[in-house]
């Protein structure tokens, strides 16, 4: 299976490369950095998959993806991204990609090559979850990973709501009490927050 990959984070790329082609069913044929560049490996290698980020400097991945499908409509697109948001899913689904998965889910990345090269449609399940109320112009709220935070970050956040102490959640977690206090420090210097009770009402408001 011959892939194309462009991140304009060039260490993901290479990294991605050294994976992918350490299972042997995989060769990368090209690294790119930028949507035009996207469009210009494109054309030279047709690869039988192009798998690609969205946010990046200059032309994005979507508008990168929608220009090589109005030119090859045959072409197997397949999203890689840290972001959910709803309106970057709406427009893969839009162009007509056939996959959108995240980076945080790096086992899924070459099963899903794999099954986007058979022709079929990949989509994680964070993605999946929220398909439904895309399709239905529903507003659904972003994740956690949106404001930055990881998934285990985002329980910690969900259990200080609940109006769960340190001590608790450790003990739901199964974590040191020094782990949560210090989680959750990082927690309120990444969102900009003062306290727990700040912490609460940020995910009523924003995660709920």
């Amino acid at each position: 299976m011959q892939v194309v990959i462009i991140d304009d984070d060039r260490l993901i790329a290479v990294s991605l490369k050294t994976i992918l082609e350490a299972t042997g069913s995989v060769n990368v044929s090209a690294l790119g950095s930028s949507g035009e560049e996207a469009i210009e490996l494109y054309r030279e290698h047709r690869p039988d998959v192009l798998l690609i980020d969205i946010r990046m400097g200059g032309m994005t991945g979507l508008e990168a993806g929608e220009r090589i499908l109005s030119e090859f409509n045959d072409a197997k697109i397949l999203f890689l991204t840290t972001f959910s948001d709803d309106e970057y899913i709406a427009k893969a689904l839009e162009i007509g990609a056939k996959g959108y998965i995240l980076k945080q889910d790096f086992e899924g990345i070459a099963p899903a090559l794999e099954a986007v090269c058979r022709g079929q449609r990949v989509f994680g399940d964070a993605v999946m979850n929220r398909i439904p109320s895309i399709m239905t112009g529903e507003k659904a709220k972003p994740g956690a990973e949106s404001f930055g935070l990881s998934e285990r970050e985002g329980e910690i956040t969900e259990l200080v709501a609940s109006g769960l102490n340190n001590k608790e959640i450790a003990a739901k977690l199964f974590l040191s009490e020094g782990t949560v206090r210090n989680s959750i420090s990082v927690i309120l210097e990444k969102l900009n927050l003062r306290d727990r009770t700040q912490l609460a009402v940020f995910y009523f408001k924003n995660l709920q």
